[in-house]
């Protein structure tokens, strides 16, 4: 395909060839018998986004589950008109997402049985890590006896007895599209083989347009209950004995510290990651920069769920939540995601949340951590594969790009997802807007 009369970040007019590849980029390109010509108008054109940490299937399961965060539910009685308002899905459960303490507090079987429907429900905490099954959901997977519901997500002995299929990842695909995003790093944990066996098929069939990684088997999830720094550390050195990296969990100070301690015990990687880094202490700065691992987080939590740290977190820790400035500055590799679809799953709006950090409600939270607009785009030019290589628009790059309504002085001044004109994956337009 040959795009036409398009504009580079730095302002450059450009024919663009592109194929798998960009074959060619030069100020006039002749259209060659029977090639596509897509016409930019003098539109900006860049790199296609890399999102690199999503779970597609958590993601297609959203789009038929009930809210009830603290965004949609406030207290206990809400709660339990979302679940009996809620649809059952084919497999009959049903099914609920974004669940936080400051709804109705601490969650078991025991307050769903209470509040939910007779059919079985199991209900997901906003992290995507713990669960909590009414009576008749823990009869459903064969825990009838269990004390109090409350699973986690990465346990199989309850999650392989639930219904698996790939309904909805065509739609969230095309969302994927209209978002400007061409590629993604599945960062579920406990995917085996035949799970991306079949979502590499439907990439395969077109259903998922975008290229996929997967970071299973090499991810790991930390609970603060369970920190073994002995068997993390042999757990990263058998990754890194098999030539392959490891990229492990921290939401916490404490995970971040025994990961740390666990990665300089055992050696490192050059692909090893850690993912969110949610909070960074002061004094791990330094140790983290060290460990010369990347570090794949998501400002845009500060905007979706700032408030609530606001009340949660002391305010002489704020400063530690979600940083990007302090670590670039220290040395450390860091890429973006939008941690979909535990969070909202647009990137637009997390170079915004980067670049501002703003709360909800308008405050503003870790203000030293901004970084410009420039750095936030940039931080989704990555590929799968090398999340802080900025790819360019240039001979050689994948055949993956975007094109954007403004120019490229406004691009940098607005960020917004309804700038995207089109998309174009492996030289084939996969969106166009309008």
């Amino acid at each position: 395909m040959l795009i036409q009369r398009a504009t580079l970040l730095d302002g450059t007019a450009v024919d663009i060839r592109v194929a798998e590849r960009i074959t060619a980029v030069e100020p006039t390109l002749t259209p060659l018998h029977g090639e596509p010509v897509y016409d930019a108008a003098g539109r900006t054109v860049i790199p296609g986004l890399h999102d690199h940490h999503v779970h597609l299937r958590s993601a297609a399961a959203a789009l038929r589950s009930v809210r009830v965060g603290p965004a949609e539910v406030r207290n206990r009685a809400q709660l339990a008109r979302a679940l009996a308002n809620a649809d059952p899905g084919p497999d009959g459960w049903v099914r609920a997402v974004g669940y936080h303490e400051a709804v109705a507090g601490h969650l078991d079987r025991a307050v769903l049985d209470e509040v939910a429907p007779t059919l079985p429900v199991r209900v997901q905490y906003r992290s995507g890590v713990l669960w909590t099954l009414n009576s008749a959901g823990l009869a459903h997977v064969g825990m009838a006896d269990h004390p109090d519901g409350r699973l986690l997500s990465v346990d199989t002995s309850w999650s392989d007895a639930l219904q698996r299929n790939d309904t909805g990842l065509g739609e969230v695909s095309e969302r994927l599209s209209g978002l400007g995003v061409t590629g993604v790093t599945d960062a579920t944990p406990d995917l085996e083989i035949d799970d991306m066996v079949r979502l590499l098929d439907t990439h395969r069939r077109g259903e998922l347009q975008q290229r996929v990684l997967f970071l299973a088997p090499g991810k790991r999830i930390l609970h603060d209950t369970d920190l073994d720094l002995d068997g993390l550390t042999s757990w990263i050195a058998g990754r890194h004995d098999e030539g392959a990296p490891v990229a492990v969990h921290c939401v916490t100070a404490a995970q971040l510290i025994v990961t740390l301690a666990a990665l300089q015990a055992s050696g490192t990687h050059p692909g090893d990651r850690i993912e969110h880094a949610s909070v960074v202490p002061d004094d791990g700065i330094a140790s983290l920069a060290a460990s010369g691992v990347t570090v794949v987080t998501q400002p845009n939590f500060v905007v979706e769920r700032g408030d609530q740290y606001l009340d949660d977190v002391p305010a002489d820790q704020h400063h530690e939540l979600w940083r990007v400035t302090s670590l670039l500055r220290a040395g450390v590799p860091v890429a973006l995601s939008t941690d979909m679809p535990f969070g909202e799953g647009d990137p637009w709006a997390t170079m915004r949340a980067a670049v501002r950090r703003v709360t909800g409600s308008g405050a503003v939270l870790g203000a030293d951590e901004r970084i410009t607009a420039p750095e936030a785009l940039a931080m989704f030019f990555g590929t799968g594969d090398d999340p802080v290589r900025r790819r360019t628009v240039a001979p050689g790059e994948p055949g993956d790009l975007v094109v954007l309504e403004p120019s490229p002085d406004d691009v940098f001044g607005t960020l917004a997802s309804d700038m995207v004109a089109a998309t174009v994956i492996a030289g084939e337009v996969v969106f166009e807007r309008g």
